[in-house]
């Protein structure tokens, strides 16, 4: 088991998602492309089809103390030796402005940085929100 609390680029060129975004399984590479130079929102966007695209950015700057556990067969599966490896996004969901976007801290997305393996993984912490709003 490790908390992930990763800071890293945010542009990388494709993922290989071995586990993949809920609800849509057949969708295995993306790739994350930041979206403005002054913030860290990013676009995951499926190789295979260019119109699936999720909203994603590391949390730190919106939720400062979000650590999660991750279980140690999804460290290995990404192939994650240490948290320095890792980068953790949230997949946001867009509202009319930004007080009424929120993101989803149940289900983020862990990218190993070396290899370029991801995946979307559901976190077994129950009091996790998967609407937590950005802004409160």
């Amino acid at each position: 088991m490790m908390t992930v609390m990763p800071t890293h680029d945010t542009e990388l060129p494709v993922i290989e998602l071995a586990r993949p975004m809920l609800g849509f399984p057949e969708q295995h590479h993306f790739a994350l492309v930041r979206l403005d130079e002054a913030s860290d929102l990013c676009r995951l966007t499926c190789v295979e089809e260019p119109d699936l695209s999720f909203l994603v950015v590391p949390p730190g700057r919106f939720f400062p103390d979000y650590a999660p556990a991750v279980d140690d067969d999804v460290l290995d599966e990404l192939e994650i030796g240490s948290a320095t490896d890792a980068l953790l996004l949230v997949v946001l969901n867009a509202g009319t402005s930004l007080a009424s976007t929120t993101a989803n801290l149940a289900a983020p997305v862990l990218v190993n940085t070396a290899s370029r393996r991801g995946g979307q993984i559901v976190l077994d912490e129950a009091d996790l929100p998967l609407a937590a709003p950005l802004v409160s």
